[in-house]
């Protein structure tokens, strides 16, 4: 999110309580983007609100643009707009669905962090992030390409996001509890589990200079974990990523960015993995 340049802005339809606008201008602060403000609605009076916005913005000094559109559904309308402009993360403020609910229909933000084409940031509160602690969570017990290219992703927009935001940077794993049948006989003792997450950690500690002392090993689910670490630092941000689980497998366990975010007290940056090769890629073309 350090090299965002175009920001989709999705705008609350309750207007006199809007996060997501608010945690947009503080990132466009930061990072100088542009902020282009959808609202998600069919034709109506909105309109007019929605021009004000703009010139309040622009009056700001904020480079800004607005639209008012609907595609069916407001994820539909989201990866329309967000395709159609370019943008390359998308803000939002997260309201929990009901649990009866929940338990009938895949929440929209669970749609929205599956299969959007760019990173999303899911708002929590208005502070900003500044001088306060940013943490990121990783598997670090998976080792295959695609989870090193997403830990690595997580831990560099983390590294500078609190290097912009004059923050300390945490990093977290959860382990899992010994099981004496494990073919492995690492995972048969937890002592030998922890030992083997330190050593998978330490690489990546190396790599964006994070101590033990910002280091958080936790046994147990990480859906959990999570947030309570989160909530024990006082976390303002805490970047995760998704595989983006699909299929009958991911309507009935979700995935671990959408299982915690009703939990999160701090706002939640998601990665894919393909978001972080097209960073990648962006940044080789500019060398």
């Amino acid at each position: 999110m350090h090299t965002t340049r175009n920001a989709l802005v999705v705008l609350a339809q309750h207007q006199h309580d809007d996060l997501a606008l608010t945690k947009a201008k503080q990132i466009a602060d930061l990072t100088h983007a542009h902020l282009h403000l959808l609202l998600c609605a069919k034709p109506n009076g909105h309109s007019t609100y929605l021009k004000l916005m703009q010139e309040q913005l622009a009056q700001e000094g904020y480079d800004v643009s607005a639209q008012q559109a609907w595609h069916d559904n407001p994820c539909k309308t989201v990866f329309a707009v967000q395709q159609a402009e370019g943008c390359d993360l998308v803000i939002k403020q997260h309201r929990a669905d009901s649990a009866l609910k929940k338990a009938l229909l895949t929440p929209e933000d669970w749609h929205l962090l599956r299969q959007c084409p760019s990173p999303v940031l899911m708002v929590k509160h208005a502070n900003p992030w500044t001088e306060r602690p940013i943490l990121t969570a990783i598997d670090a017990g998976s080792d295959d390409l695609k989870h090193r290219v997403l830990q690595v992703g997580i831990l560099s927009h983390g590294h500078d996001l609190a290097h912009l935001s004059h923050a300390s940077l945490h990093m977290m794993s959860a382990y899992p509890y010994p099981m004496l049948s494990a073919a492995d006989p690492i995972f048969q003792l937890k002592e030998s589990i922890l030992t083997f997450y330190h050593e998978q950690c330490q690489g990546y500690q190396d790599e964006f200079d994070i101590d033990d002392k910002h280091l958080h090993l936790a046994e147990g689910p990480a859906d959990q974990l999570i947030p309570h670490v989160a909530h024990q630092l006082g976390a303002a941000l805490t970047v995760l990523g998704s595989v983006a689980r699909r299929g009958l497998s991911g309507v009935l366990l979700g995935n671990t960015a959408e299982l915690v975010l009703d939990a999160m007290e701090s706002d939640v940056l998601v990665l894919k993995p393909w978001d972080v090769i097209r960073e990648l890629e962006a940044l080789a073309a500019h060398h």
